[in-house]
């Protein structure tokens, strides 16, 4: 059978026809922009045999026939999507039933939580499996992804391969999306950790209660007596709170179960104390910084040592921890400036990176865009963050999909006060405005490149090229000139 890495590409069911085969189900799903009955004739075509739809899909005369005469059974459904996670399940005989999964929920600091924690169970001797918006891994093998949290048809998959390659624990970042639109629907955890909340993803949900309410049923999937750990230093903790009643805290500010105190925070990692089993220790972890790692820090060390790994091996884990491809990722470029390359793409993660970086340096250039088709609300407030800590701000394209990249730079600038203006360009080749941004610094300065993360492309108009910021530092020349 082909196979993408350890995973196979032809699923038992399928709501792609890319992952149809011989006797596959597929499902034909509705989503924002396609309907999965479009896609019917081809998943006939690929050998699927069970066809399923929505109680209220128009299938035209001209499918109809394709179905007939394939012999192919059409099945009708309330709800495709709900479908598709417990039929992907049941054909897999339920994996996830043999696996420990380890939910991680929350606005920003998803996916530096999870990255940790895996590492901090790998090296304790469990076999982990990492679902990821960076990328997927079954023990050693990395496999590529393109969604914060998988369809589940993948999902199940992605477990079958887990239970096959005698995994134990799956830590796995879910959005809110996965929740709304059942991509999890009836997965339950066996941990669950809620890093943080702040206003996001305008473009999905009516309005922030909503979204909120979301990311809360990660609670409701959690299992009896499983761990739950949240962040008692969130605006939004006493309402988390209520939700989940024994949900236990890490904290920076305030008493909890896990208290944390910043000791050192610079170019060499952070180094923090923490109390466990009773004893002082200063964890130190050289490959993160800011304050808004310290508690990704303290969320995955809360669950480790819940789970039962022991403090000593916390210690020498964090020591050995490399970070994150696109998080706080850092270059030294040839003229004494350092570089970094950040997912950073709300207000929030503004806030909390570029706060992170301003003390660290004379002259803070930060380089970024907007996503077009998403959350046009967050723009200006991007804006305004950005000028309110940058020595220079570049703005420029960041996958403008089908919106015009005019448009976007309008609504950015829209948040940026008059009278820093005057430090603000535009500059819309973002190859043009990283290298521009090189060209006005020099040694100790800090070049922010924000967005993209550890994204190696550019979508406008429907068109899908290669762009890799981490080539284009790689490449600098010792003096750049304008």
């Amino acid at each position: 059978m082909k196979t993408q890495g350890i995973l196979p590409f032809i699923f038992p069911v399928a709501c792609h026809t890319n992952n149809v085969g011989g006797s596959s189900i597929f499902v034909a799903v509705k989503g924002m922009k396609d309907d999965g009955v479009n896609h019917i004739p081809e998943a006939l075509s690929r050998g699927a045999r069970i066809i399923v739809v929505a109680h209220d899909a128009h299938i035209s005369d001209e499918i109809q026939c394709l179905i007939q005469k394939s012999q192919a059974l059409l099945l009708r459904t309330d709800n495709p999507r709900r479908a598709l996670a417990q039929l992907s399940a049941h054909a897999l005989n339920y994996p996830a039933h043999a696996l420990k999964i380890i939910g991680i929920t929350g606005t920003k600091g998803k996916t530096t939580t999870a990255f940790l924690l895996a590492h901090l169970l790998r090296s304790a001797g469990k076999k982990v499996a990492l679902l990821s918006s960076v990328h997927n891994m079954i023990d050693a093998e990395i496999l590529p992804t393109e969604l914060t949290t998988q369809h589940p048809d993948y999902l199940h998959v992605f477990f079958d391969a887990c239970k096959k390659n005698n995994i134990e624990y799956v830590v796995m970042e879910t959005a809110a999306q996965a929740f709304s639109l059942d991509r999890v629907f009836d997965l339950f955890f066996d941990g669950v950790i809620f890093t943080n909340f702040s206003k996001e993803h305008a473009e999905f949900y009516p309005n922030q209660e909503s979204y909120f309410e979301a990311k809360c049923q990660i609670f409701a999937q959690s299992k009896k007596n499983a761990p739950v750990f949240i962040n008692a230093d969130d605006a939004h903790y006493e309402e988390l709170k209520k939700k989940c009643a024994a949900a236990q805290s890490f904290s920076l500010r305030t008493e909890s179960l896990i208290k944390g105190e910043i000791i050192s925070n610079d170019w060499n990692g952070l180094k923090l104390k923490i109390v466990l089993d009773g004893k002082d220790y200063q964890f130190l972890c050289p490959a993160l910084l800011g304050e808004f790692n310290a508690y990704n820090i303290l969320a995955a060390i809360s669950m480790a040592h819940r789970i039962g790994i022991d403090a000593e091996t916390i210690f020498k884990t964090c020591i050995s921890f490399n970070g994150v491809p696109g998080r706080l990722e850092l270059y030294k470029l040839p003229n004494g400036a350092r570089g970094i390359i950040d997912k950073a793409h709300n207000a929030s993660s503004f806030e909390a990176v570029l706060s992170a970086l301003r003390p660290l340096t004379n002259k803070l250039i930060v380089v970024f865009g907007a996503g077009g088709d998403r959350d046009a609300t967050k723009r200006p407030f991007m804006g305004a963050i950005a000028s309110n800590y940058a020595d220079l701000v570049i703005i420029t394209s960041d996958n403008p999909r089908s919106e015009k990249l005019a448009t976007i730079i309008g609504q950015i600038m829209a948040g940026i006060d008059e009278q820093k203006l005057n430090k603000t360009i535009i500059i819309e080749n973002r190859e043009k405005a990283i290298l521009h941004a090189y060209a006005n610094s020099s040694s100790g300065s800090i070049i922010a490149l924000l967005g993209k993360g550890p994204d190696e492309y550019e979508l406008v108009s429907g068109v899908k090229t290669y762009f890799s910021e981490r080539s284009i530092l790689q490449s600098l020349p010792i003096k750049e000139t304008l």
